[in-house]
Order: C-alpha cells, then sequence, then structure tokens
C-alpha cells in the first residue's frame, strides 16, 4: 500500500534531514531568547542611527543580494541576522529620525510594535471566527470605534485593509456596483426588460480633484472602466476641490448620457495636504443621488485631533471613507481601513465558500466584507496603541507636527534664499523651492542632501516646476530639525549651481 511517507522526495545531500523548529510549547524558550537578542540587537540599531540613510544607489546594494545562495541556510540564526544587517539594516531609511521630512511615513507607537510581535507570534489570520475568535470580535470594535468618530451612524460597518490603495479600491468597486444595480433597476421599470451590467459600465464616471491620490485612477482602471471614467474636478487656490466645479460636470455628464457612480473627496491630498470642502461635497452628492467617498488616508489623524476636527466636517454623510492609521496614527505598517455608512453594500464583495463561509454560517466573520481572505491581525496594534496611549495623546502627537508645518511655512517664507511653492498646508506637508533655481538644480541638491545623510526631503511638481516637500509625520521633530536639513539644502542648490 502507498504510504504519505512513500510519496515524499528523499532530501538533496544538502540539505537538513531536521525540519527548522518551529513555534509551538516545545521551542517557547527557544522562542523567548530569539526575540529578546532581536530587541537587543534592534534597540542598539535605534540608538546607534545618526542619520536617516546611507543614500545608496541600487547598483551598490544590488552585488551583494543577488550573490546570496538562498538554497543553502547559514549556520545559524545569529549569521544571517548578521547578514540582514549588512544587506538591510545598515543602509535601511529611518523613518523615527528627526531629520526624515520626506514621504507619508511615521514613526511608530512603542505599544503597536509590541502587539506586532503577538499578532506575529500567534499568526492568527482575521477570516472566519473559526481562525480568530476574540480577533474578529476586536477588530469590528475597532472599526465601529472609528465609525463613531466618522458619525456614519448606527448602520456603519467595515473592515481592515493593507492600505489607502485598496480601502479606495474596494470603495470604488462598491460604488460602482451600487450604480449599475440602480442602472438596471431604472431599465426594468423604465422599459420592462433587464439590462446587463457590462452594458453599464463604459458610462460610469467617478469625479475627483487634480490631487486626488493616483490610486483612484488606478482602482478605475482595475475595476473595468478605464482610467478616462475619472472626470477631473477643477480645484481652487489652496488644492481643494470647487464644489461649484462638481456639480457643473455631474451636470455635463448626464447630459452626455453617462452615469455618475462616485465622487471621491479627499481628507489630506498627499501633496498639499489639503482637505476638499467635505460639507459642500456631501450636498452636491446627496443632491445627485451619488455615492460620496472620502479618502483621508491621511487626513483621518483629524479624527482624534484636540484643534483640528473642525476640517472634517461634513465626512459624516459619505457613504464610505478610507483611513491610514499607518500614517497619522503612527502605527505600523499595514494598518488601514474602509468605513462604509450602510453595511448592506459590503455584500457587493461577499463570496460564500462551503469550505469557509457557507452562506447558512451564523458565527461573526469578517471575510465576507473584505477583498482579501488570509488576513493579519493588523487591528491589535491600534488597539493597543489606543489602549495604553488613548486617543487624545494620539491626536495631540499629530496637532504637533500640522503646527510644524506652520513653523516651517513660515520660517520659508522669510528667508530669501528660499520660496513657498504653496500655501501654507492644513495639515503637515510643506512645498517650496530654492529661490531662483532650475529642476536640475533641484534635483542635484535634493540627491546631494541624501547622500550626505544631512537629511530626506521628498519632490513633486507644482505648476509644471518641481518642488520640494517636506512631510512632517514625526511630533519628536522640532524646528531646530527642520532648518539644518534647508540649510543644507540651500548650500547643496548653490553648489550645483556654480559646477554649471
Amino acid at each position: 500500500m502507498l504510504t504519505s511517507a512513500d510519496l515524499r522526495p528523499a532530501p538533496a545531500p544538502h540539505q537538513r534531514t531536521a525540519p527548522p523548529a518551529l513555534l509551538g510549547r516545545d521551542s517557547a524558550a527557544a522562542y523567548r531568547g530569539l526575540v529578546a537578542d532581536v530587541a537587543d540587537r534592534i534597540a542598539a540599531r535605534f540608538a546607534a542611527v545618526e542619520r536617516p540613510w546611507t543614500g545608496a544607489a541600487p547598483a551598490a546594494l544590488a552585488p551583494s543580494i543577488a550573490a546570496v545562495d538562498l538554497d543553502r541556510p547559514l549556520e545559524s540564526f545569529e549569521a544571517a541576522f548578521d547578514e540582514v544587517g549588512a544587506l538591510y539594516l545598515d543602509d535601511a531609511v529611518w523613518f523615527h529620525h528627526p531629520r526624515y521630512l520626506a514621504h507619508l511615513n511615521c514613526p511608530v507607537a512603542l505599544p503597536a510594535v509590541a502587539a506586532e510581535t503577538v499578532l506575529a507570534a500567534v499568526n492568527t489570520s482575521v477570516d472566519t471566527w473559526d481562525q480568530s475568535a476574540g480577533g474578529t470580535l476586536i477588530e469590528q470594535r475597532l472599526v465601529e470605534w472609528t465609525a463613531q468618530r466618522l458619525g456614519l451612524g448606527p448602520d456603519a460597518d467595515g473592515v481592515f485593509t493593507s492600505g489607502g490603495t485598496q480601502s479606495n479600491l474596494q470603495a470604488l468597486l462598491l460604488a460602482r456596483d451600487e450604480a449599475v444595480e440602480a442602472q438596471q433597476l431604472k431599465h426594468e421599470v423604465e422599459h420592462g426588460t433587464p439590462l446587463r451590467g457590462v452594458e453599464v459600465l463604459p458610462r460610469l464616471r467617478f469625479f475627483a480633484s487634480p490631487h486626488s491620490h493616483f490610486s483612484v485612477v488606478k482602482a478605475a482602471r482595475l475595476l473595468g472602466l478605464g482610467e478616462d471614467a475619472v472626470v477631473t474636478v477643477p480645484a481652487d487656490d489652496w488644492f481643494r476641490m470647487n464644489p461649484a466645479a462638481l456639480d457643473a460636470a455631474i451636470e455635463t455628464c448626464r447630459e452626455q448620457g453617462n452615469v455618475p457612480a462616485a465622487i471621491v473627496a479627499t481628507a489630506g491630498t498627499t501633496d498639499f495636504g489639503s482637505v476638499d470642502p467635505l460639507a459642500p461635497v456631501a450636498e452636491i452628492a446627496a443632491a445627485h443621488r451619488v455615492w460620496l467617498h472620502v479618502d483621508a488616508a491621511y487626513g483621518c489623524g483629524l479624527l482624534v485631533s484636540l484643534e483640528h476636527r473642525a476640517l472634517l466636517a461634513g465626512v459624516e454623510a459619505a457613504d464610505s471613507v478610507t483611513v491610514d492609521y499607518h500614517k497619522s496614527f503612527f502605527q505600523p505598517v499595514s494598518s488601514s481601513a474602509l468605513l462604509v455608512r450602510d453595511r448592506a453594500a459590503l455584500r457587493h464583495v461577499t463570496h460564500h465558500a462551503d469550505y469557509l463561509n457557507p452562506a447558512e454560517g451564523a458565527l461573526p466573520n469578517q471575510v465576507d466584507k473584505s477583498l482579501q481572505t488570509t488576513r493579519r491581525f493588523d487591528a491589535l496594534k491600534l488597539w493597543m496603541t489606543l489602549r495604553t496611549l488613548g486617543p487624545d495623546a494620539i491626536g495631540a502627537m499629530f496637532d504637533r507636527v500640522c503646527a510644524l508645518a506652520d513653523e516651517t511655512w513660515d520660517w520659508l517664507a522669510s528667508d530669501p534664499r528660499f520660496e513657498v511653492a504653496a500655501p501654507p498646508s492644513q495639515l503637515s506637508t510643506v512645498l517650496f523651492r530654492l529661490a531662483g533655481a532650475d529642476d536640475a538644480t533641484h534635483r542635484r541638491a535634493r540627491e546631494a542632501l541624501a547622500a550626505s545623510g544631512e537629511g530626506m526631503v521628498a519632490a513633486t511638481r507644482v505648476e509644471g516646476r518641481i518642488a520640494l516637500k517636506l512631510t512632517l509625520l514625526n511630533p519628536e521633530t522640532a524646528l531646530d530639525d527642520v532648518v539644518p536639513v534647508l540649510e543644507a539644502l540651500a548650500r547643496h542648490g548653490k553648489t550645483a549651481q556654480e559646477a554649471v
């Protein structure tokens, strides 16, 4: 009789004959030592960090990584960690450094880091009750808490996601399918004949400002609508969506025989930190009966802000909202969620599988609400942070970075070596240029800054020209940390101009 052992291939001579240690009852002591060792090593790294980045280029790192023989393990975990140190940690970008001022990356709250250790060790998958139990309820409670903060009402629901891009994709999927169903019902009533969803798709349109996140256009493409389905609504001088232009664009859409499917308002644009006027936009969405999605991936920190919560006025009227806790709640990646006003809308992503979530199942689960099946218990990180620090402390940290942005803008506006490239941000970004410098000079100055280790800034374009960008998300950074980076940029810019 053929047994399962007969089906297993014999190990090659160079392979270990015993399986590697797995985390379980018998390996608890080894786990304790391993985690303690890693904690010591990482703590030493953090204590020794003197600059946000080494400026390493791909060509410098690629040969060492390509040379690793992944078929031959090293002699110990210690050796493997030393290798990771050389290949990764030596040139890692350290978001906690006070002179990291580049992208929407934040230093992370210690309770959340501790929670990462727990969720990785237990390895819970938050899709069905019989894989997560209390994890399901903790995630649902955090969804409920966030929906309450948003003011979405008693029928709200949601699910944790991998990030803002996935949250926006799912929101627009729900909006698409709601619009298709509405058009099918309308056609049935008016004509008495069925209408296939595929016949509606080419006429669907999304409305967003030119400063909305690129994931809106990407979602339109992934949802089978194409990039042209996104109608760009003009913005005002503060880079916020113009409500009157939105109203006119929807009217034009209908006149052309197309179907307004969703409005995407942004609470915290990536480049400008601007918050669209949510209340007027919500009134227009209600008047036209169009799904309103608010992308608050960046601006979700306003939910706990002690000073700027009013910027979110109107979000309570949204049909769906994206929040990224791993931005302005200081959580490790990944920690994001999609919230919806009416839980019934989540039916558009539900699929019942007999082995997993049969239709007759009575236990709570999150897979019915998610684009993912297997999914990490990322909610634990936010839970531990809220239960340790509380929302007011998180809000105070977010208010601090917003205040720093104002201080920095004022400093730049007063120094003749610089020119501001945008009005003061409503959140924590600052856009500026080196006075009189061209695009090439800005590129060289930014690259020289990163290579020197003196700091890191980002870049984008404003009105067709390169602008340098500070994204301030470290509440431990002060103006005294920012000014030396700006001074270094001015110096590198001058050197670049003189070299021409």
